[in-house]
Parts: structure tokens; sequence; C-alpha cells
């Protein structure tokens, strides 16, 4: 059985149609497991406005995306735990499609699908994705920080399934951080499990409008990365990732004027993958012409 996990806050206008594409699906062995983050908006009785046995609601006070997502997992009762967000949508194939990955790799314990992006107007776009390891439509993604380094990203939440045993070993979803903390989640997953890959897109990402948060003053993220590194050197494309991980940074930071953290990103990434000095040379004069 598959444990389907939606962490739902405030979404009462769109979790309706992600719950409907879930129930939708063609393999039909799955549990519902809605965690609402204390919603005040009546998310949580659209929830309950829904008669299927499969659905359950859970309650608890606002933790944040992460908190709920690992509250999902704690209650779940599948192999494997899917998870969606509560504005996105599943192609009807799409669960079908991962039992696929789980009978065909079975040596593998995460499982994902590329997806599509959908924006306010209905306009549909999708991925670009670079050095697929396999040829045809799957195989297993043995590659993955270099292809998440030249690429779009190519594990999204919403159309990632994990093996419980697997979530529970790195411990979760981090908590306490607004930003990465599925990339983090995915880098831990990857430097210990095989992921197997679909490239169909079944998954939607419906995008909406939104202001980029600065980045967080202090970056967690890049510390549990380079701790990673440290405990798995020889993990393929982990150094480089790392090194793309604070050239982000470096943008973002750059973006909202934080010149000493552009600093440190900039030595951090540099310290990581020298070789794209001219890179970092050419984002830093760009960025101050467009500060101008």
């Amino acid at each position: 059985m598959i444990s389907v996990v939606i962490p739902l806050y405030n979404k009462k206008n769109q979790i309706g149609s992600t719950i409907k594409s879930v129930l939708n699906q063609t393999f039909c062995d799955f549990e519902i497991i809605v965690v609402d983050d204390g919603s005040t908006d009546g998310s949580a009785e659209e929830i309950l406005s829904i008669s299927d046995p499969r659905i359950r609601l859970v309650r608890q006070d606002n933790a944040g995306v992460a908190a709920a997502r690992n509250r999902g997992i704690h209650e779940s009762s599948g192999v494997f735990v899917a998870f969606i967000d509560a504005d996105d949508l599943w192609n009807a194939d799409y669960l079908a499609t991962l039992m696929m990955l789980t009978r065909t790799y079975s040596d593998c314990d995460v499982f994902a699908t590329s997806y599509q992006f959908r924006d306010i107007e209905g306009k549909v776009t999708y991925p670009k994705f670079y050095d697929i390891p396999f040829c045809g439509e799957h195989g297993i993604l043995k590659n993955y920080f270099k292809v998440s380094c030249i690429s779009d990203p190519p594990l999204w939440t919403s159309a990632v399934m994990v093996r419980k045993s697997a979530m529970e070993s790195i411990g979760g979803f981090p908590k306490g951080i607004k930003s990465g903390e599925d990339l983090l989640t995915w880098a831990r997953l990857a430097s210990r499990y095989k992921i197997a890959y679909s490239l169909k897109p079944l998954a939607t990402y419906c995008q909406g409008y939104s202001n980029p948060r600065p980045p967080e003053a202090k970056d967690y993220v890049g510390e549990q990365l380079e701790l990673l590194y440290q405990h798995m050197p020889a993990t393929l494309g982990l150094k480089h990732y790392i090194a793309f991980w604070y050239k982000m940074r470096l943008c973002r930071c750059l973006a909202h004027r934080m010149w000493g953290k552009s600093l440190v990103a900039l030595v951090k990434s540099l310290s990581y993958n020298v070789l794209q000095c001219k890179i970092y040379l050419s984002i830093i004069k760009y960025t101050l012409i467009g500060l101008k």
C-alpha cells in the first residue's frame, strides 16, 4: 500500500482539486493522510466534506511544512510514502507508474517521475533535463547530483515516492528551514539509496504569484550538505552539488544586496569547484549592473 501525505495550510480553494486527482488514480491501494498544519481558512472543513474511507485528517498546531510531512510519515501505514502539496495535481496513472518502477527496479528506495509547470493563466511548460544516464522512458538516476547541477531539479516533492524505511533512516524532512528543506532531503536520500525515475511528466506544479524570499541568514542547508560530504566524500557528484548550492545562494544574496553573505557564498562555492571562477565573475558583474 502507498500512503499519500498531503501537508495542508490555508489551501481551501485548491485542496479539493488535489484530493480529486489522488482519488482518480488507476492504482487504488492507497491511503490519504492530510495533515492540517493549523489552517485558519476552513481548509480542514473542505477535507471533512469529502466522503471516502481512504482519507484521514490529522490536525496539529502550525509547525511548518516539514513538520507536517513528518507527521504524515509517522501516521502512515504503507510501505511507500508519496508526497503531494495541497495545490498540486497528479495524472491518473501517476501512482501506477511509480508502482511499475518498484517492480522493475526492486533494489531502489526512491521513485519519481518528471513533472510539468502550469502558471495561473493555464500555460504549461516542462523542466529541462541533461545527461540522463539511461535510454528509454525510465531507468535508474545514478548521477542525481550531476543532473541537478546542470538541469531543472529532477526530484520535486509532489512527484516523489520513497520507501518509508528510507525516509525514517534520514530522520524525515529537516524542520525549521524556510527554503531548501526538500533539496537537502533528496540529497540525503540520493547519497544513500538508488533512485528509479520515469521521464513521463505525471505531476503538475500549479504556480501562483509569489515574491522570492530573501535567503535565510543562517545557511543550514549548506552546512548540512557539507556535513553530508564529510561523512560520504565518495558520493558521485556531491562535491560539485555543494558548489552549485552556494552558487544559487550567491545569486539570491546578491539580488537582496546581502553583500557579506554573498562573499561567504562565493568563497564556499569556489572551495568546492574552483573551475567555475569565470561563471561567478559573470554572475557578480551582471547582478551589479542590474542593481544600478
